[in-house]
């Protein structure tokens, strides 16, 4: 039986943007990836809120937010409920990119897309695997095992292996790296067998990368200049993926005494610099064997730095000492800390700004790449600032009354509150001095206190609490400071301390400013590569190695994907698709399939036999087409039916034959028998067997079963009781319709 298979990419998942893509496997939908970049456009998100009630599954394959960016948005906002695969770093790491990522937009603007507890509520849902670690989908999903395999480009970076039992195996490679970097192997897509389906992207196909060594000259070039001409160099990287490779090789660098680098200071800037760098350390087993090897045997972890001090804020970078370089997030240049300095630092020929990666068209990085510097650019720049004179007297003039509000509240409450205590206790009699006398009216003259304790002369202190359970106050944690008298160990400078990571700007009275700004960019601007991606020329070798029955190119532009169809069709004669927008591909490797459904009355006269693994029957019916019924429809989030082709509304269906009496077949015997495992079996009876050129001879030769051509099975011998006895083994070992 061959499944069928089809792949959509989702609106803006094609041409260079984030993969998002839905793979069926069957009536199985799996959501390959989520990507998000700064274009997350309003149809994207309509694209997603129609689809989020199909998928069954989804796969993460890189912790960075072009894979994984929009999982908050689908989990916290569109109440994505299903299981979430990824491997261990890339829950771990994910979560750091999109910590990062809500940071750096919250203090630019009003960012509502996903907040916090979002982002943790994803990756609550994250199933954790290792590498080569075998799952088996359940309920829907049954009969479909996926397995995570090495991909390289980052840290858990993932090619998925998707199989249906017996039949198909499907590849999902995207943004995969075969060159062995420093702190990672490469992918290990070689171990492959051929594929039945093959889904890459063609982002690469047309690019030519430069050697290592060029590469890290270059880069060396650039620091040194700009350092010693007093310039100070911004480094625009991700969160926590690629900026490992860029850190542990700085930190070598700035180690070697010959550099001439240990004058100049050496700064890694981002919202979780010094949980990014602690997980790095934790997670040596899933790098390159080189750093494993050096880790097990000298125990020098290679994220142990020396020289790269760890921010957490712009205020925290002013006082690393000038000139520097600074790794800051994010890649892109259109949000976070990057952005702040390119800002700050653009205008000034003495400084460098290097772009280490080929972001989405439209964003400042692209733009720079494309066109270069030395040219003014016109920016929104966008702000979150401190509230002050008449706007802050306003802010602080609600948030009184707003505080006398809350606390004429909690007193009304707390007075009932005491009020039902005491009378329960009255009632009780729990004590020996009674305050109040049921019934009895006072006639003092003089108003008795509200507040009354039921034993003197104990006072209860009521217990302050929120929604969140009983106020904790700081000072009776505080801990007196202990001076340490260790040695000034400098290994992994951090500015601030562990628990000051993220900075709590929601307790500053604060509000975000948009101004239009042209800009003048003087500073030297260099794109040098290190996105860590296998090149056109290494993935055209990979396709004519893997030689897969059926690929599918996504992601890249109609040039590169040309060029992947084009290697297919002519060297590896398989069949090429390449999705448009919304576009759904039918993958199936048989042309001719049909889904059909069985009605009642036909199911209720199947007689069904045990196979080996499954049970079967004989159907003997007509095939007729039937109306859809309405509560079959799919609907989408709103509870709303969704749109059907008109193909939809009829279904084909088996029905039961008019005739009384079912046309007569052969009898079929289905089962794939194997002569030693039949021997096992005769073992278990008590009757004797051996084999003799190839036959299974038992009770002392008189009876032979024989495997022909056909992969039949003949039984020979005298009519006898063991005769008829072993027959009936070997009728047992098949389903007999």
């Amino acid at each position: 039986m061959t499944s069928i298979i089809k792949l959509q990419a989702l609106s803006g998942a094609v041409g260079e943007s984030p993969p998002c893509y839905i793979l069926e496997v069957d009536e199985v939908r799996i959501l390959l990836d989520c990507g998000w970049d700064e274009k997350f456009d309003p149809e994207f998100m309509r694209e997603l809120k129609r689809h989020v009630n199909i998928i069954d599954a989804v796969l993460i394959s890189y912790p960075d937010t072009l894979h994984l960016g929009a999982l908050p948005y689908l989990v916290g906002k569109l109440g994505l409920n299903c299981p979430i695969y990824a491997t261990i770093p890339v829950y771990k790491m994910g979560q750091m990119f999109m910590y990062d990522k809500y940071q750096s937009h919250y203090n630019m603007e009003d960012f509502d897309l996903f907040t916090l507890d979002d982002v943790d509520a994803a990756f609550d849902k994250i199933i954790q695997l290792k590498y080569n670690q075998s799952v088996s989908l359940k309920g829907k999903g049954y009969g479909l095992t996926i397995t995570p395999l090495p991909a390289g480009h980052m840290i858990g970076g993932t090619i998925w292996k998707i199989m249906k039992v017996g039949e198909e195996d499907i590849i999902y490679a995207n943004d995969f790296n075969h060159k062995k970097e420093r702190h990672l192997n490469g992918c290990e897509l070689e171990k492959l067998q051929r594929p039945s389906l093959f889904i890459v992207d063609a982002f690469n196909a047309t690019y030519q990368q430069a050697r290592r060594r060029v590469r890290d000259e270059k880069l060396m070039t650039n620091i040194l200049q700009t350092l010693r001409n007093n310039g100070n160099v911004l480094v625009a990287v991700d969160t926590a993926g690629r900026v490992l490779e860029l850190a542990h090789m700085l930190d070598q660098l700035w180690r070697n005494k010959e550099s001439g680098l240990l004058a100049y200071s050496l700064a890694l800037l981002n919202n979780v610099s010094y949980n990014v760098v602690e997980f790095a350390k934790s997670q040596i087993e899933w790098m390159s064997d080189k750093l494993m090897r050096s880790f097990e045997g000298a125990r020098n972890n290679p994220f142990q730095f020396k020289h790269l001090q760890l921010c957490h804020s712009m205020q925290e970078l002013s006082k690393v000492p000038s000139p520097k370089v600074v790794l800051a997030s994010s890649p892109d240049l259109e949000s976070g800390f990057s952005r702040e300095l390119f800002l700050q630092w653009c205008s000034n020929s003495s400084n460098s700004i290097i772009i280490t990666t080929r972001t989405s068209p439209g964003t400042l990085a692209r733009d720079l790449i494309d066109n270069g510097g030395n040219r003014a650019i016109d920016l929104v720049v966008k702000r979150r600032v401190k509230l002050e004179g008449l706007e802050l007297e306003e802010f602080e003039r609600r948030e009184r009354e707003k505080k006398d509000h809350d606390i004429n509240k909690s007193g009304e409450a707390e007075s009932e509150s005491d009020d039902d205590i005491e009378m329960s206790i009255i009632s009780k009699g729990r004590h020996d001095i009674v305050i109040k006398q049921e019934g009895k009216v006072s006639t003092s003259f003089f108003k008795a206190t509200k507040k009354q304790y039921p034993m003197f002369p104990f006072r209860e202190d009521k217990i302050k609490f929120d929604e969140y359970g009983e106020i904790v106050k700081p000072e009776d944690y505080k801990l007196a400071d202990v001076v340490a008298d260790g040695e000034d160990n400098k290994e992994n400078i951090v500015i601030k301390k562990e628990e000051d990571v993220i900075p709590d700007v929601t307790e500053l009275p604060t509000k975000c400013i948009v101004l239009n700004r042209t800009v003048q960019v003087n500073a030297q601007v260099q794109y040098i590569d290190f996105e860590g991606r296998s090149d056109g020329e290494s993935l055209l070798k990979i396709l004519s190695q893997l030689r897969p029955r059926r690929v599918i190119v996504v992601r890249g532009s109609s040039e590169s994907m040309n060029i992947i169809k084009s290697h297919c069709k002519e060297n590896i004669n398989a069949r090429v698709f390449a999705p448009c927008a919304g576009e759904i591909i039918d993958a199936t490797s048989e042309t001719h399939i049909y889904q059909v459904r069985l009605t009642d009355a036909l199911v209720s006269q199947l007689n069904f036999q045990k196979g080996k693994d499954s049970e079967v029957a004989w159907v003997d019916a007509h095939v007729t087409y039937r109306e859809a019924q309405h509560d079959a429809k799919r609907m989408n989030i709103d509870n709303e039916p969704m749109e059907e082709d008109e193909e939809d509304t009829k279904i084909l269906t088996l029905e039961p034959l008019s005739n009384s009496m079912p046309p007569t077949h052969d009898t079929v015997f289905i089962n794939e028998l194997k002569l030693s495992e039949f021997k096992q079996v005769l073992l278990r009876c008590n009757i004797t067997s051996e084999f003799s050129g190839g036959v299974l001879w038992c009770s002392n030769g008189t009876i032979a079963v024989r495997r022909i051509e056909n992969g039949k099975i003949i039984l020979e011998g005298c009519i006898s009781e063991d005769y008829y006895k072993v027959r009936e083994l070997l009728y047992q070992q098949y389903a007999i319709l």
